[in-house]
Parts: structure tokens; C-alpha cells; sequence
């Protein structure tokens, strides 16, 4: 039992707190004034939200309540394993039910209303069956591999997520068994989506239709009694403690192929699939279908609609039908650097220190800033963390340019970042061979901060340049997260910078900090140390304030020390995207505590931290949020923002911004529920994002009415897929 001062009901499951997040995403799908392929576009993520949430939580949980040996340990919510799985899979159940009444009942008539339709293999007219036939032919039956499942040949390894179809089949002449079970996997190469006309005319059949159109010429001899769609979901999860490798690099390669290996945790099955066929997938992945005693849950869900709608993301760029999808948007220079007139970044930033906002503001100047340390003369040394690094990275590439220019680089690349390990182990070697040093952090925990150093020879003084972030070095994912970054050149949090590299790349110890707050080391205890003078101003008279915009609150001890601050008056102001076990307002506990969550077209991932009110006010950016992994199983970072400028566009633009949302905004309440939340009588619309966009254009007219003259934009983008990154 975990100990702590307040009672179990004071606290929300983590799990269920979850699923209530993904509740959210699936309100945005649900939504009818958002635009039609933006709804498409949150139902995949919904999806993909699941999937992860099962590869992880819980096989997590599962191992918890079934493995061998596993300790019975209550959460602070007092729930043991086996009661979180049966709630976890009860509001999954009805999730995932409200998932496909939106799909069945709104988004798929929409479509069809805007010309994009989906026909079953009994619609399609004489053309659009030549074009499947030619389809197929060519692209799909070179590919796919029937296989029978019978005591000659043994029961494949369904992979993870893979899409099957399953078949009952009877022998009608030749070889074979006169009964027999067999599937087909429906390779991800090919389109999930078979498109039957040209792209002005988008109509479609399902990969798995037209597949089993064609089951009887798959199965030659044996006639098709009855045949369904599954998908099985794995415990993905890498665990690397308590294990020794001398070459961590091989040892995550070991890791990724047993992953497809993992033990089932899910089985999606078409809604309508006979029991004969649902039964042998069932026991043969040893999954539990059972209901009726108090112990028992169901890992079964029976799907009315198209399995695995992760796959509708290929429908979100459709041609000619940029009325359905949100506005694009241009990603501008930031502030500070909008009129550098010649000025070369390093010298803007030597000048003032200087902040983004993401996406808002061009990931541009982050490339830029390794690009051209790569090409300097003057430049000796780069120092870089990579966390989730994109499929063609240019500061990677970068960074392979300075090594071969014969900079001094050093490129500490995370290998357990969920989900993404096989693609920073690709890039891990291929920087290997160009000459960077690559280091891999430490076996036992995650290095998550965001940093980057360069050192440069100016005159005879040696200046350390630094970008700070909340989000990753990552071009692709600067266009759909909203995260800050931070340029500086100030002496402190430069030596703080290469304490932290001599840590990362070779233990080095002892450092005393001047002004990074660095986990696992002293992260928790400044946390804590900052609500509590927070407490102290408030029992004393003094103005107190806390604001926090994170991803997660999980840490039982933050959030009593939160409760301990509202009790003493302390006004609590939390905008948390995702998971949060605290209980607002609850009387006597935390009624000074007012939580929301902001899910829009952007995906909120940055973290802004703010104790005390107004000019005194202490304001903080991290890479962590408030959970126990982010302070005592990572390397993470919070850092200061000091200069007035920086500060004031915080507490006067940024906080007030995300705290009047009323549009994207949700509340939650006691229960653990959230509710929108709506402008009073006579109150306008404030949508955050949309005001974010709207400052950055002000601003841009306003420089343009300046100089004379239009300010450039980088380019228009659309928001892709802002799946949820591991926080």
C-alpha cells in the first residue's frame, strides 16, 4: 500500500483518468462544427490513442494482476490491478462504441454527402470492378500469402496491430482437410483504402473487401463457409531494468524484434463473426472472454464497422477538398528575429535571449541554429540530446555534416523512446559512421530533456550558445505539437549545459547548479520546495499564485503538496492535457484548485510552470511533467525564464491566452468527469490556438506596416497527426 496523508478517494485512477482523455480527442471527432476531415482525423487518433494505451497500460496492468510473483500493491486511489482492468475495460467497451456510432451515424454519411464514399464489393459498377480486378492482379495477389491452419501447419504468430482476415473453409475437390481454419494478413504496404477512379472522383473499397472478394481464388478447392476481420494488440512495451548489456544498441535491436512477440492483450473481431471463428482466435491467444464472476473481464471486442481506424489517415489529404480540412497555417520567425537584417543567429542571440512558441512560431531557427554551427569556422563543439528524432532529420544531418567538417560532436540519442527505437537506432548508426560521438545515456533511466550547446571561439573567449526545449528536435512534430524554445547565451545556464553533457556522457558528478533544475536529482524536491513558498506567502499575507500547463499529474506527492497549498488559500490554476489524478474542488481539500484540458487542432505538449503572482512571479519551463518516471526514472530539465520581455509575454499573453479558453477548453470536475466549458451571457469566444495564431499575425502586420514591406512566410502547412506522444 502506498502511504500518503490523504485519503484514496482524494485521488483519481491514472488509468481511468486516461481513458477520460481520450474521451476528449474522441469529443473532436464527435464535434460536428469542426471541419469533416479533421473529424476523420481525431477518430484515427482515437485509435491510435488505444492502441498504444493496451501495448502498454494495459499489458502493464495484466502482468500486475497475472504474472508470476507479481505483488498485489494498490495505487493511491486504493485499486488493485484486477479492479482497474475490469473499469479499464468496461469504459473502453463504451468508448469504443461511441467511436463507431460516429463513424456509422455521422462522420461516414458526411463523407458520402461530400463525394467520398465507401462501397461495398456489391456496389461497384463494371468500371470501378476492372479497376479492383487490375488492382488486385498487379499489386495486391503477388503479395499475399494464404495460410491454412492445421496440425501440418501450425497455428501462425499473429503480429501486432496487423489487420487478419480469418476464414472457415470446406473442401470441395484436392488436397487438404475437409473442414479447415485459415487467415490472410493484409500487408500495411498496401492502401488500407483501394481508391476505384481517378482522385477527383474519391470513392473507395475497403482492403479487406476486396480481399475477401477474392478468398476463393486464395483458397483454390474449398468453398468459403464464413470468413471475418481481426486484429490482435501486443504487450509492446520495452523493459530494460534490472538487465546488463555491454552494447545497449544491440540490446534495444534484441528488444524491437520480440516485440511482435508479446503477449495478446486485446482482440478486435468484426461484430457479426461466427463464434466458431472468434472462439479458435480467443484460446488460441489465451485471451479471456468470460463474464459473470466478480474477477472477470473481457479482452474481446466485437467491432461494428472497419477494424482499426488508424487507417483513415489516408483519407485526411485527399485532393480538392481543402473546404473539409482546418485552414492551413505559416509557421513565422519568431519574435526577435524577424528583422535580423544580416544578422547572424548567434549574434541575436549573444544580444538578448530569445523564445518560441510552437507551432506558431517556425521550428526554422532550432535547424538553423545546428546548421549553421555545422558550417562556422568559429564553432568547436556541438552538444546535442535526441529524443524522438524525425524519419529525414535535418539536424541530424547536421550533425553528421559538422563531425565530417571536423567539429568536436557529441550526440546523445535516447534508444528507449517509446515506440520510436528502430528509427533513433538507424540514425545512431549512421551517425556512428560519420564520424559523431554517440552516446546512449544510461541503462536504467530515459534522457527526455530537450538541450542543445555549442561552443565558439570568439576573440579569446570560448561562448557556450544554448537552445532549451519542451518538445523534440523534431521538424515534423514542431508543426502539430504546441511546445516553447528557448535561445540563450547566459554564462550560468551555459556551464549548467556542460555539467549536464559531462553527466550524460561520463557520470561526472557534483556539480552545483546554478540554474537548471535537473531530474532525477533535485527536480521532485525544487518542485515541492516551490509550492511550499507558495504555502509560506500565503499563511503569511502575501500575494501566492501557482500555474501549471503540463501533460500529466500523477505524482501523489506534488498533488498533496497542491492540496496543502490550496487548503492555505493559494490560488491553483492546472491546465493538464492528459492524464491528472488530482480531484478539484473538493471541499476543505483543493477548493482554491481549478483544472481544464485544452484538446484542439494542435496537440499541447509544453510545459509552463508559474509560482508567485506578477512581478515576482518565478517562471519556469521543462521538458518534465509532474509524474514520478519524470522525476526519478529521467534526465529532465526545468529551466528559467529571467529576462522581462520573456517573462512579461508569458504572464501577460501565453497564461491569460490558455486560461480563457472557452471553446477547446474542458473542465473537470470532482467525479473525475469533465465538462466543456461555455462563455456566459453576453461573454465572447476565446479559442487559445486560434488567438496564438491571430498574436502571430498582429504581429506580422505590424512589422510589415513598419518596414514597408510584406513580411515572408515559410510556407503554408497543414496540421497533420498530433498522435499522443509519450509525455
Amino acid at each position: 500500500m502506498i502511504e500518503h496523508s490523504f485519503q484514496a478517494e482524494h485521488f483519481i485512477n491514472r488509468e481511468l483518468s486516461w481513458l477520460e482523455f481520450n474521451a476528449r480527442v474522441l469529443e473532436e471527432a464527435e464535434d460536428p462544427s469542426n471541419p469533416l476531415l479533421e473529424r476523420v482525423k481525431f477518430l484515427s487518433i482515437f485509435s491510435s490513442n488505444l492502441d498504444e494505451f493496451f501495448m502498454v497500460r494495459v499489458a502493464g496492468l495484466r502482468e500486475q494482476a497475472f504474472g508470476d510473483g507479481a505483488p498485489q500493491d494498490y495505487t493511491p486511489d486504493g485499486l488493485r490491478a484486477i479492479t482497474q482492468l475490469q473499469r479499464v475495460a468496461k469504459r473502453t467497451q463504451e468508448l469504443v462504441a461511441a467511436e463507431y456510432r460516429c463513424w456509422n451515424e455521422s462522420v461516414l454519411p458526411q463523407l458520402n454527402q461530400q463525394g467520398i464514399r465507401l462501397l461495398a464489393h456489391d456496389e461497384l459498377n463494371p468500371q470501378q470492378r476492372e479497376a479492383l480486378d487490375h488492382f488486385f492482379r498487379a499489386r495486391a495477389f503477388p503479395i499475399l500469402t494464404p495460410m491454412a491452419i492445421d496440425p501440418s501447419h501450425p497455428s501462425p504468430h499473429f503480429h501486432n496491430r496487423q489487420l487478419y482476415l480469418g476464414a472457415m473453409l470446406k473442401r470441395h475437390h484436392g488436397l487438404g482437410p475437409k473442414q479447415l481454419f485459415a487467415v490472410v494478413q493484409l500487408p500495411q504496404i498496401l492502401p488500407r483504402f483501394v481508391p476505384l477512379g481517378p482522385t477527383e472522383d474519391p470513392q473507395f473499397i475497403l482492403l479487406e473487401q476486396a480481399v475477401a472478394a477474392r478468398l476463393p481464388e486464395l483458397f483454390g478447392g474449398f468453398d468459403i463457409l464464413h470468413w471475418t476481420t481481426f486484429r490482435i494488440t501486443r504487450d509492446s512495451d520495452i523493459e530494460l531494468l534490472e538487465q546488463e548489456s555491454d552494447d545497449m544498441l544491440r540490446l534495444i535491436e534484441e528488444r524491437l524484434k520480440a516485440r511482435q512477440r508479446g503477449d495478446a492483450v486485446r482482440l478486435e473481431v468484426a461484430t457479426g463473426a461466427s463464434e466458431e471463428l472468434a472462439r479458435k482466435i480467443i484460446e488460441e491467444e489465451s485471451l479471456r472472454d468470460a463474464i459473470g464472476s466478480a474477477e472477470a473481464y473481457s479482452e474481446v471486442y466485437r467491432i461494428p464497422g472497419p477494424l482499426d481506424l488508424t487507417g483513415l489517415m489516408e483519407l485526411i489529404e485527399i485532393p480538392n477538398r481543402d473546404f473539409l480540412r482546418a485552414a492551413p497555417f505559416s509557421p513565422q520567425a519568431p519574435r526577435g528575429l524577424r528583422s535580423r537584417r544580416g544578422e547572424d543567429l548567434f549574434s541575436a542571440i549573444a544580444q538578448r535571449d530569445l523564445l518560441l512558441h510552437h507551432p506558431f512560431d517556425s521550428f526554422d531557427p532550432v535547424v538553423e541554429f545546428i546548421s549553421s554551427a555545422a558550417k562556422d569556422p568559429k564553432v568547436l563543439a556541438i552538444k546535442q540530446t535526441l529524443y524522438r528524432i524525425s524519419g529525414d532529420s535535418p539536424i541530424t544531418r547536421a550533425l553528421m555534416q559538422a563531425a565530417e567538417n571536423g567539429k568536436h560532436v557529441t550526440a546523445l540519442v535516447e534508444l528507449k523512446a517509446r515506440f520510436d527505437e528502430e528509427r533513433n537506432v538507424g540514425w545512431a548508426r549512421q551517425m556512428e559512421r560519420s564520424g559523431v560521438h554517440v552516446v546512449f545515456g544510461f541503462l536504467d533511466l530515459k534522457t527526455h530533456c530537450k538541450l542543445s550547446l555549442v561552443v565558439r571561439q570568439e576573440g579569446s573567449v570560448l561562448r557556450r550558445y544554448v537552445h532549451l526545449g519542451t518538445g523534440n528536435y523534431n521538424q515534423t512534430t514542431a508543426l502539430v505539437y504546441t511546445d516553447f524554445g528557448f535561445f540563450t547565451a547566459d554564462e550560468d545556464i551555459g556551464e549548467d549545459a556542460s555539467a549536464l553533457f559531462n553527466l550524460l556522457t561520463g557520470y561526472s558528478q557534483g556539480h552545483h547548479w546554478r540554474k537548471l533544475v535537473v531530474a532525477p536529482e533535485d527536480l521532485h524536491r525544487r518542485t515541492v520546495e516551490l509550492i511550499e513558498e507558495q504555502i509560506e506567502r500565503a499563511k503569511t499575507g502575501r500575494p501566492s499564485r501557482i500555474f501549471a500547463k503540463l501533460n500529466s499529474l500523477v505524482d501523489y506527492r506534488v498533488i498533496e503538496s497542491l492540496y496543502r497549498a490550496s487548503q492555505a488559500g493559494v490560488p491553483i490554476e492546472l491546465v493538464v492535457r492528459g492524464v491528472c489524478c488530482l480531484r478539484p474542488a473538493l471541499p476543505g481539500i483543493s477548493d482554491n484548485i481549478r483544472v481544464t484540458s485544452i484538446v484542439d487542432r494542435f496537440l499541447e505538449h509544453s510545459r509552463l510552470y508559474v509560482f508567485s503572482p506578477d512581478d515576482e512571479a518565478k517562471v519556469f519551463l521543462s521538458s518534465a511533467d509532474w509524474m514520478p518516471r519524470n522525476f526519478h526514472r529521467r534526465v529532465e530539465v526545468m529551466f528559467p525564464i529571467e529576462a522581462p520581455d520573456l517573462k512579461r509575454r508569458i504572464l501577460k499573453e501565453v497564461v491569460p491566452t490558455y486560461l480563457r479558453d472557452n471553446v477547446k477548453a474542458r473542465l473537470l470536475k470532482p467525479g473525475g468527469t469533465y465538462d466543456r466549458v461555455t462563455p456566459g451571457p453576453g461573454e465572447s469566444l476565446h479559442r487559445s490556438q486560434e488567438e496564438f495564431l491571430a498574436m502571430r499575425d498582429n504581429v506580422l502586420d505590424r512589422l510589415a506596416v513598419e518596414n514597408g514591406a510584406a513580411v515572408s512566410d515559410n510556407g503554408a502547412a497543414h496540421a497533420t497527426v498530433p498522435v499522443v506522444e509519450e509525455s
